[in-house]
């Protein structure tokens, strides 16, 4: 899981808010390219590390209170700074370097994706009540608005719907419905925004157009936009799902240029997680 949305958000930032050309001409998994704004290449963004945050305190079985979430977002930020946070919390982040200093001074009124983008660890959990309370409490750190807190819901349960329920890709749309969380646009073709209802709805129909995560990883470069947030939200929930073909070529594990908090310690990572929570 966690390798696979680095890959893809390593991948994907390469072509966030590019222009098509860049996209038509480089979209073809051969090889990573330089991110327009920052400069860097092969390297995985805030939507993988907040995910590993969301992980790391999972497997620290300690209580889901708004500061412990808060403290790993710091915690993982602090060890391994890193651009791709939007301007406003790469500012607060680097300023602080605790999570109470984090609530005390952020405003969580957000309706963009970052609450949703690290929720798919989130699935692992056994109910799907605990999934729901968990992705509300973390969205409420960050992006506590009716948007924020439904779209790291939604997420989080169609990860849980693969992981725990074996439920099938083909069934998304209906289980979100039944469980409080529909309302996305499972047909959208168009450039997705960093806004929550885009990203998802974004994620969601390119998750349903193939079985291939190869397939999956281009077809969200292809929108334009968010590209890196709309790929790790959907190439992570693919990892969820056995029916989904697991196909990346090898030259984009080769290739990520992460020395530290890289494929083996993402590796290491996915491993206690499936271990915990798959008994």
């Amino acid at each position: 899981m966690l390798k696979e949305i680095a890959i893809a958000d390593a991948y994907a930032a390469g072509f966030e808010f590019s222009n098509k050309m860049k996209i038509q001409n480089h979209n073809n998994l051969s090889r990573y390219v330089s991110h327009d704004l920052y400069g860097f290449e092969a390297k995985y963004t805030d939507d993988t590390q907040m995910s590993i945050a969301i992980a790391e305190l999972l497997l620290a079985n300690k209580a889901w209170t708004s500061e412990n979430i808060a403290s790993s977002f710091v915690t993982c930020f602090k060890r391994d700074q890193r651009k791709g946070y939007s301007k406003g919390f790469y500012g607060l982040l680097s300023q602080i370097n605790t999570g109470a200093e984090l609530l005390e001074k952020i405003k969580p009124d957000s309706t963009r994706n970052g609450a949703a983008m690290r929720s798919v660890p989130l699935g692992y959990l056994n109910s799907k009540i605990d999934v729901v309370h968990y992705a509300t409490e973390q969205a409420k750190v960050t992006h506590d608005t009716p948007m924020g807190i439904s779209s790291s819901c939604a997420v989080a349960l169609v990860a849980h719907l693969g992981l725990v329920l074996n439920g099938s890709i083909s069934d998304i749309g209906k289980f979100l419905g039944a469980e409080g969380f529909s309302g996305w646009d499972l047909n959208w073709h168009t450039e997705a925004s960093v806004e929550a209802f885009d990203t998802i709805s974004a994620a969601l129909t390119c998750l349903q157009s193939t079985r291939s995560t190869k397939e999956l990883l281009l077809n969200c470069v292809e929108l334009g936009g968010d590209t890196d947030s709309v790929a790790a939200i959907a190439v992570g929930l693919a990892t969820c799902f056995s029916e989904y073909n697991k196909d990346f070529p090898v030259s984009l594990f080769d290739l990520l240029d992460e020395p530290v908090y890289g494929l083996e310690f993402l590796s290491l990572l996915d491993s206690k997680l499936s271990n915990t929570f798959c008994k």
